[in-house]
């Protein structure tokens, strides 16, 4: 061997990475590189009685907790002014409402002044459908989920505005790398027959009618050390379904949590320095529920326009994911969606380089003119939902047999509408032809509007990467026709190559957005596209629009509206009062069925308490847990937590009973990596008796053996 070439072998084995540090990308760096910081909070919401937000039903209340549920951000800064920044976060939430995002960017001014404002700042939510709701300010999402419960927004804003913290104090210089990668068996379009309205033409140039690419950034110190890694991708976090009542963050929130225990060794769930976010794209038809709509009577597949069974109707209509139950289909899909995001960090290695820019612009949405083509115009009309979004989708049927494809409506349910509602104007019915309007949103306003009308489009720029933040669920086509025209707008202003990443469900909530074409069939994902068929084009033109002014150094001229209002609603909730009581000569806290002796890893150890309800314990949700389980360390002759109640081989399950007693169950999966010793589960509650103050309490379970 050469002198040369001894001295070469050495300057690459110097430069490895170490195990554990960068995941292959090298210490010496080729671009400048930007300010870094990344953060991560509990925002655990009230976890019992609270209606979870995301089917709309009210009997679907909470019930319990199987994972907490934690708010992520991000801030990049250029090196040379950092005042040329974005904030991105991702809220393990139903939905971004605009109550969140005013209340949020409010204490934001107040705190950091013009540092973050509506133009640099993006908040995001993942769409579980197994989290509290209560945290919105238009009448509709108040009616879904219980009214509006304090708590949940406080919770909310509060984990939040502590991620944003945690970021901005943790900035150090580090560098960006942009990866993508294709997650294979782990959705499906829910709405395949609404996908094939879009002309063949287009279609053909798709290999699939769902969007399989994942984007991942990754964020890596200038010493090499890993910082966090942000990612996006179209699903539907609906592997739980609409008999859940357990708070979690469903299947990207499981991805998420594997990705962090693996990366912050030794912490607890939720702790440690490195942060793992899985955001939303254009997942509006897409579904994880891998098996298809069958008929659960008779499981016969019901793949047809009203997803309807020949017994039962359209309620027995229902998907199914890959596990035995949706428990078990949560894991299994958020495994596949982490091992994806892990393959694609690990090969990471496009640098992204130059100026941070943004845009945001406050839009009137219920009267956009769209220059459809050069002959033809359209536009926007007032919210209205459609008879289809009563039928619910494959992943959570309706009520009453309402059908998806419904294209006339129905002299009852227009009756009921009439008499309890309003009658819609002939207007609003002319303009959101061939919908039949079942609820005309735009034209109810008591006791608030039910519908926001002002609505956000905003987009950031990093170098070559642009952010398009998505106020709504965009198909899986409406979201490529988004990209494309966006991408094509750079290129036309000399910026070629802008690698374009669409972020679903920002900064507020406008349900779907089909495209035109697929709005005439009137299915779900149509029905629910508020804005009239014209929806799709003009956010099409209106995100042109900013990417212009982004490239051509022009945001100061973006056209706008005011700003919204935050609502002043102070009394609406409606959820029955707290009030515990225990039998007579008993403690909350007593054992009513204690654990096992001993238990075989792979078993559950289960252990029944004298409960209270939950949500006496909200004010504490950030710092608190309901449960551990811990293990005799005898070393030091002590108990050692292992596990607490943002565990997912953990459960907490609340019964309430009769006569305001109620009670507490914890349930510990052993996992097969457990090691042979002396365990224990613990419970800690707040009780809340008539005319008594809350009072905090706890009990434990007998010590228990686990061996292999």
């Amino acid at each position: 061997m050469t002198v040369l070439a001894v001295v070469v072998s050495l300057l690459v084995l110097y430069f490895l990475p170490s195990e554990g540090s960068n995941g292959g990308v090298n210490s010496v760096f080729s671009k400048e590189g930007y300010l870094v910081g990344v953060g991560r909070a509990d925002c655990t919401g009230p976890i019992a009685e609270v209606p979870l937000m995301g089917y709309g039903s009210l009997d679907q209340s909470g019930a319990g907790i199987i994972s907490r549920q934690y708010c992520r951000s991000f801030i990049l800064a250029e090196r040379k002014n950092n005042t040329k920044r974005v904030l991105f976060v991702v809220a393990e939430l139903g939905m971004m409402s605009q109550r969140l995002r005013l209340e949020v960017m409010k204490q934001l001014k107040d705190k950091y002044g013009d540092l973050y404002s509506h133009d640099n700042v993006i908040l995001s939510g993942t769409h579980t459908h197994s989290g509290p709701g209560g945290y919105f300010q238009h009448t509709l999402f108040l009616i879904t989920s219980g009214g509006f419960i304090k708590p949940s927004l406080t919770a909310t804003i509060k984990g939040i505005l502590k991620s944003i913290e945690m970021a901005h104090q943790n900035m150090v210089k580090g560098h960006v790398f942009i990866s993508t990668g294709l997650a294979e068996n782990c959705q499906i379009n829910r709405s395949p027959l609404s996908y094939l309205q879009n002309s063949d033409s287009e279609r053909h140039r798709y290999s699939s009618n769902t969007d399989k690419e994942m984007v991942v950034l990754k964020m890596v110190a200038d010493n090499g050390q890993e910082i966090g890694m942000f990612s996006w991708f179209a699903i539907h976090p609906v592997s739980m379904n609409n008999t859940n009542r357990l708070i979690n963050s469903d299947n990207i929130g499981y991805a998420a949590y594997l990705f962090e225990q693996e990366k912050n060794e030794g912490y607890l769930p939720g702790k440690g320095p490195y942060v793992a976010a899985f955001a939303s794209s254009n997942s509006g038809d897409v579904s994880p529920n891998t098996k298809g709509p069958h008929c659960i009577n008779t499981g016969e597949p019901c793949e047809n326009m009203g997803n309807y069974c020949p017994i039962g109707g359209a309620k027995m209509c229902i998907a199914r994911g890959p596990g035995e139950d949706m428990f078990e289909s949560t894991q299994i899909i958020g495994r596949q969606l982490y091992l994806t995001a892990k393959e694609i960090y690990m090969k990471a290695s496009k640098e992204i380089d130059g100026p941070i820019r943004s845009a945001h612009r406050w839009v009137d949405m219920s009267n956009v003119s769209v220059q459809l083509n050069s002959t033809h115009t359209g536009k926007t009309c007032k919210p209205a939902l459609g008879y289809s979004f009563a039928a619910g989708t494959i992943d959570g049927p309706g009520m009453f047999n309402f059908t998806q494809g419904t294209l006339e409506g129905h002299p009852f349910w227009d009756a009921v509408r009439d008499a309890l509602l309003v009658q819609p104007s002939d207007e609003l019915v002319e303009c959101h032809k061939p919908k039949p309007v079942l609820i005309p949103t735009g034209e109810l306003t008591k006791p608030y509007p039910w519908h926001p009308e002002t609505i956000d489009v905003q987009m950031v720029t990093i170098g070559s990467a642009a952010i398009v933040a998505l106020p709504g669920e965009f198909t899986t086509m409406a979201g490529r026709r988004v990209r494309e025209a966006v991408k094509e707008e750079f290129e036309i202003q000399g910026k070629a190559g802008m690698d374009i990443i669409l972020s679903g469900l920002c900064n507020l909530y406008t349900h779907y957005i089909a495209t035109y074409e697929e709005y005439q069939v009137q299915r779900y994902e149509g029905a629910s596209t508020i804005f009239g068929p014209h929806t799709l084009s003009a956010y099409m033109q209106l995100f042109q629009g900013l990417a212009r002014a982004i490239a051509t150094d022009a945001t100061q001229d973006l056209p706008n509206t005011p700003e919204p209002p935050c609502l002043n609603i102070t009394n609406l909730n409606f959820l029955p009062l707290v009030i515990d009581a225990k039998p007579l000569g008993r403690k909350y806290g007593d054992i009513l069925q204690d654990v096992q002796p001993a238990y075989k890893v792979g078993e559950t150890a289960e252990v029944h308490f004298i409960g209270a309800n939950p949500r006496s314990s909200a004010e504490n949700m950030a710092t608190f847990t309901f449960l551990t389980v811990e293990k005799y360390d005898n070393v030091s002759k002590s108990w050692q937590v292992l596990y607490d109640d943002a565990s997912w081989d953990t459960r907490f399950v609340w019964k309430k009973g009769k006569r305001s007693q109620s009670t507490s169950i914890i349930e510990w999966r052993i996992p097969k990596t457990t090691g042979s010793g002396m365990y224990r589960m613990r419970y800690f509650g707040h009780s809340k008796e008539l005319f008594s103050p809350v009072q905090a309490f706890n009990g434990s379970s007998s010590t228990f053996g686990v061996s292999n």
